[in-house]
């Protein structure tokens, strides 16, 4: 991975560390969510694809400073379509379509949460500034 997936990783590193999970599967997984995020443009392309879904609210709670709003593997299927980008995330997991929306319904909201600490997504050329600011965030490593 670089730049981008290097700091995605950094924050799904954090993520499941917050969430108790072991480190078998963690690199695959990692893998898996920055290449996902990534085909969809990024942080905004994401968002154009939720919006587009009707879910515009629930991803905006993630990048906003308040509280985020859970989602299901059913909604991420609806947002994603679970023989399209889900299946080709699960596929790449080696696990099914349910098990691969639970596990994005776990992870995106942190994620996407961690890549927005201003409430706001970031332009690509404040990449470094803000992978320090994740490095350094107690929230991903204490």
């Amino acid at each position: 991975m670089s730049g981008f997936g290097d700091l995605i990783g950094g924050v799904i590193n954090g993520a499941l560390a917050e969430a108790g999970s072991g480190s078998a599967g963690n690199a695959a997984l990692i893998t898996a969510v920055s290449t996902f995020i990534n085909q969809h443009g990024g942080l905004s392309g994401l968002v154009q694809q939720f919006e587009s879904a009707g879910l515009g609210g629930l991803i905006q709670s993630w990048i906003g400073n308040g509280q985020n709003l859970p989602i299901s593997a059913e909604q991420v299927a609806s947002v994603l379509g679970s023989g399209g980008a889900l299946g080709q995330f699960a596929q790449q997991l080696g696990i099914d379509p349910a098990t691969a929306g639970t596990k994005l319904a776990e992870l995106l909201p942190q994620v996407v949460d961690q890549l927005t600490p201003n409430g706001q997504i970031g332009e690509h050329n404040e990449l470094g500034s803000l992978a320090m600011k994740l490095l350094g965030s107690s929230r991903l490593f204490g």
